[in-house]
């Protein structure tokens, strides 16, 4: 079943980049708020059934530090999450769109310290330094010029000609 796990993950993620790229490239004019509810309905959808394939729905123990935990990630992790991921896909480079990803398990050892008082070492705190420094690095990098400029002639090569 590990296998499996990773490859669907693995799958996901490839899944995930790509549609980011396509989205990008194809300039379609989605409203976000309608392409996060037809994620969110489709992803929501085809994890039931494989829950209920497996019989994973039995396992559920509802508690209400649990309901709060889902409510939460539904309304920010996922609506305002997505929506503005996709707002973003149309007004930012892909490149540093994508580096919420990165982002993501910083701020949540991040909340997870603050909150549920959970042990920060030292090999977290250099991860997480990494990782927002590289993010900053991207961020701030000046992107190559468009594919569609042509390239400059050079003086030494107008002379060869």
């Amino acid at each position: 079943m590990f296998l499996f796990s990773s490859a669907v993950l693995m799958v996901g993620s490839l899944c995930w980049s790509v549609g980011s790229i396509i989205s990008r490239r194809t300039q379609l004019t989605v409203d976000p708020f309608a392409a996060t509810a037809w994620e969110l309905t489709l992803g929501g959808t085809v994890n039931m059934i494989i829950a209920f394939a497996l019989k994973d729905h039995h396992t559920v123990v509802w508690t209400t530090r649990g309901v709060v935990a889902v409510v939460y990630l539904t309304i920010f992790g996922s609506l305002v999450g997505f929506t503005a991921y996709i707002w973003l896909l149309e007004h930012v480079p892909t490149a540093k769109v994508a580096t919420y990803a990165y982002v993501n398990p910083v701020v949540a050892v991040l909340l997870g310290w603050l909150i549920l008082h959970e042990e920060v070492n030292r090999y977290i705190l250099v991860g997480a330094v990494i990782i927002v420094g590289s993010v900053v690095l991207v961020t701030l990098s000046k992107l190559r010029a468009p594919a569609s400029s042509a390239p400059k002639v050079l003086p030494a090569c107008e002379a060869e000609a």
